[in-house]
């Protein structure tokens, strides 16, 4: 996946790897800095394991070894390799806003035709802003689309929302491909990069997590913290100049 290719070029692997935690809903690598991922309870036990190779054994891996299990098609794994990936990343902090992805979305789609793709706790508000609002959902809840309607409804909308976790499952350029040139297209999650190699690909946004304090952030995820009960962190946008 050349999205995966080109931000992996960005690194330095030069860090010594600390620790690796893997609760229930998310990942955390900490290297130069902690990084965090989605776990994908859900789709991860509907694939045949083992799950994860060599678990107990991951912090004698390099920093290089870790961040290539993001190609893995084992959802834990890729996990961690993402978490692995943004424990690595340089973040040009002079370039990121202190901006929840949710106030982007609502402020681009006022109006407007929206698509998000992922079931994220901010819809009914947006819902009650957009013209219209596609939720696009492998695990669907009341109202949400299926994955292949994103085909038909991508198209269509004039701001796009896209989870980072389409970094994990690899079905990232497919999704942009989809997006109208025209459109506004925005990553998010923790699981996104704060980079600007996203920018190439026809993201205009991306709004991920910065840890600020990895012990807290990591005893978080190892006690089984949902994405909002994470604490020691940031959230950030990048938007393209």
């Amino acid at each position: 996946m050349k999205a995966l290719d080109d931000l992996i070029s960005t690194l330095d692997f030069n860090a010594p790897v600390k620790d690796i935690r893997q609760g229930v809903f998310h990942t955390g690598v900490l290297t130069r800095y902690c990084g965090l991922a989605a776990t994908l309870p859900r789709d991860a036990l509907a694939q045949e394991g083992p799950l994860v190779r060599e678990p107990g054994f991951l912090l004698d891996k390099s920093p290089g070894d870790l961040v290539h299990m993001a190609y893995s098609e084992s959802i834990l794994e890729a996990a961690i390799g993402m978490a692995a990936i943004n424990s690595l990343l340089e973040v040009d902090l002079e370039t990121c806003t202190e901006l929840n992805a949710a106030e982007l979305i609502l402020k681009k789609g006022e109006g407007r035709a929206v698509a998000i793709v992922g079931h994220f706790p901010f819809i009914p508000r947006i819902r009650e802003k957009a013209k219209r609002l596609w939720v696009i959902e492998k695990n669907q809840r009341e109202g949400d689309f299926k994955e292949e309607d994103a085909d038909r409804l991508l198209p269509q909308a004039d701001v796009v929302a896209i989870t980072g976790t389409s970094l994990t499952n690899h079905t990232l350029v497919h999704l942009l491909e989809l997006c109208d040139p025209k459109s506004f297209v925005v990553m998010l999650g923790d699981t996104v990069p704060l980079s600007s190699v996203l920018f190439d690909y026809g993201v205009d946004a991306v709004s991920g997590t910065r840890v600020i304090d990895p012990d807290l952030a990591l005893r978080c995820v190892s006690q089984g913290a949902n994405f909002r009960q994470i604490k020691g962190t940031k959230r950030l946008t990048m938007t393209k100049p």
